[in-house]
Parts: structure tokens; sequence; C-alpha cells
């Protein structure tokens, strides 16, 4: 992939069901009130991180191209 992803969790709507953490379990966690956080706001393009965000039930995860601001997910319609 070769892209640098911002990624950020919309709080007001994880509902802590985890997917994330299954999917990528390097690249999310859950923090004590249940609410997913990526472990590291910037990073490399992956696959994992991705998944995690497409398996979101409530499509919490936003993904972006860093410095571009370039939708990755949700794509734009």
């Amino acid at each position: 992939m070769g892209d640098r992803w911002h990624v950020e969790v919309d709080r007001s709507v994880c509902i802590g069901s985890a997917q994330c953490v299954h999917h990528a379990p390097d690249g999310f966690r859950l923090d004590t009130g249940r609410q997913s956080r990526p472990v590291a706001a910037d990073t490399d393009a992956n696959e994992q991180v991705l998944a995690a965000a497409e398996s979101c039930p409530v499509e919490a995860i936003m993904i972006t191209v860093l410095g571009s601001g370039e939708p990755v997910f949700p794509p734009e319609d």
C-alpha cells in the first residue's frame, strides 16, 4: 500500500463491539469504558486496520491518507 494513514474513532458512535481489536489487535485497544481507540493515530497503511474499519458494525472508524486527508474508509459516495 505504501501510504500512511490517519485513524480516528468516533467515540460518540462506538459501541465497544471489539471487532476492530479482533481484526487488528496491534492497531486498536478498548479503554476502561469499552470504547475503541487506535494504538497510534498515524500508521502505515495495512490490511488489518482497513479490515477493522470495514468490520465495525456502526462505522465508527475513519481512515484518511495522512497529509492529503483523502478518505480511505468510509469511502466518499
